[in-house]
């Protein structure tokens, strides 16, 4: 299994701090159909998907770097168009003004 995780790993560029994220995001999306990624992800799911780990997730999110997560009656989930969208937000190292980034 830690084998399989290593290469899923580098395969999805994802690298998150514990097997256990990662066994998470691997457990959602084997259940869709083969090219669907998931609309929505769970804690450790979506700290793996940003590349973080968990308490620095939690921290983003306390500080508005991340979004708030939505509701499914009493699940958590954190929907990945937003966390898209919140993570090409976040600062370029080496680019002193972010429009730069943008349109050079």
């Amino acid at each position: 299994m830690r084998y399989q995780l290593e290469k899923l790993s580098q395969s999805t560029g994802l690298v998150p701090e514990t097997e256990v994220s990662l066994a998470a995001l691997i457990k959602q999306v084997s259940s869709l159909p083969t090219g669907v990624r998931p609309r929505g992800l769970s804690r450790p799911a979506a700290a793996a998907y940003i590349g973080v780990s968990q308490s620095l997730f939690d921290e983003m999110i306390r500080d508005g770097r991340m979004p708030k997560p939505k509701l499914a009656n009493t699940r958590t989930i954190w929907d990945i168009v937003e966390l898209d969208a919140a993570f090409d937000a976040l600062p370029t190292r080496g680019v002193d003004n972010p429009w730069d980034a943008s349109y050079g």
